[in-house]
């Protein structure tokens, strides 16, 4: 039987779901049918309930549960398998007989490869659009962070309409990819925040603590890997004098034990080291903490729109935008900085300056629809 769906949506990790399915909700709100390819990359049974989005149509690769662990690193084998769904990409597009957009998000490895998959390059007579959501992010590193940005510039590379986030991203892809669709938008991750902290409220979810606490998120290649980097991280996290919950993904559990750093955490005793949360209850908390130390971007993206100061375990960020603000701040892993912007963030009299989010407001994702309804 032939799939008549007009458009496809590639995804490969938890990241990517969540700051696409406002966009999934809202075609299926206006009844619009869309085909969702799934990598394997991450497994997404849960979010997919949670979010109230339909199941994928088609997994690309092994189970999720088996095959998170080999995409989690950057070697031969994840390289080696991001290039497979290349090809199975391609393969399950040619299925949609009546495709018009193939829609994709971010920058990692399934980013890349449905750029790649979907491109002009390997289907020269396609007819169809792709189309890049949040577009644009550029930090001018290739190894930071990494492979993200090698994602970025690549998913530029092979797109037709891209959505930037901002106005620096549209100025990033017209030096970078010269004269294409460029949409600047907003990321539509201020609409998945919006609906998951609405979501937390009606789930009645408790903040971790009824004080003032802080908020631990570490799990970069370039920190995990290297161990002078993760010991100034955890000198600078040492250093906290409030209670402070340390969100560990097993990754860097694994690193912090090889480097012996591990008893150092467990022996502070304002520490605690709590398991990965889901989103809704995670963004609740980001909400209601006084403070977030992590390496990721989305997080940074998180304390733009809850205005909540953030310390950033990096030396180099795409989302520059954000640097703009009084309450973030790019670390470069110097810890004598670092623990006086603590100081400074934790201090009583300090006021988070009100700013009109750079990535846009709430509700955006409905623009994205109107370009695919074209």
């Amino acid at each position: 039987m032939v799939n008549k769906s007009k458009i496809a949506i590639i995804i490969g990790t938890r990241a990517e779901l969540i700051k696409t399915f406002p966009v999934m909700q809202e075609l299926k709100k206006q009844k619009i049918p869309y085909y969702f390819i799934h990598t394997g990359q991450h497994n997404l049974q849960n979010l997919c309930e949670k979010f109230n989005v339909k199941k994928p149509d088609a997994v690309l690769t092994l189970e999720p549960e088996k095959t998170t662990k080999l995409w989690s690193k950057i070697n031969q084998k994840s390289i080696g398998f991001a290039l497979l769904n290349v090809f199975l990409i391609r393969k399950e597009l040619k299925k949609l007989k009546n495709l018009k957009y193939v829609l994709y998000h971010g920058d990692t490895m399934t980013t890349s490869a449905a750029a790649i998959g979907s491109s002009k390059l390997l289907n020269p007579f396609k007819k169809y659009k792709n189309v890049h959501l949040e577009a644009g992010l550029r930090s001018e590193k290739y190894f930071e962070p990494f492979p993200e940005e090698i994602s970025r510039i690549i998913a530029g590379k092979f797109s037709d309409i891209l959505f930037a986030v901002s106005k620096r991203s549209k100025n990033n892809l017209k030096k970078y990819v010269g004269k294409k669709n460029i949409i600047q938008l907003g990321n539509t991750v201020v609409d998945s925040i919006h609906l998951s902290f609405e979501m937390a409220k009606k789930n009645k979810t408790k903040r971790l603590n009824k004080e003032k606490f802080a908020l631990v998120v570490v799990h970069r290649h370039e920190n995990l890997k290297n161990k002078t980097r993760l010991s100034k991280i955890v000198e600078i996290i040492s250093s906290l004098e409030l209670p402070t919950y340390f969100a560990m993904h097993d990754s860097t559990e694994k690193q912090l034990k090889t480097f012996g750093l591990y008893d150092k955490l467990i022996s502070n005793k304002r520490i605690k080291i709590i398991p990965n949360m889901e989103y809704t209850s995670f963004i609740y908390q980001i909400k209601n903490c006084s403070l977030i130390l992590c390496d990721g971007g989305s997080l940074q993206e998180e304390s733009l729109v809850f205005n909540v100061p953030c310390i950033l375990f990096r030396k180099a960020t795409e989302r520059q935008e954000a640097l703009e603000t009084n309450f973030q701040f790019l670390s470069g892993l110097k810890v004598k900085e670092s623990k006086k912007k603590i100081q400074e963030y934790l201090n009583p009299k300090f006021k988070p300056l009100p700013i009109k989010n750079p990535y846009g407001e709430v509700g955006l994702t409905k623009k994205v629809v109107e370009v695919l309804k074209k």
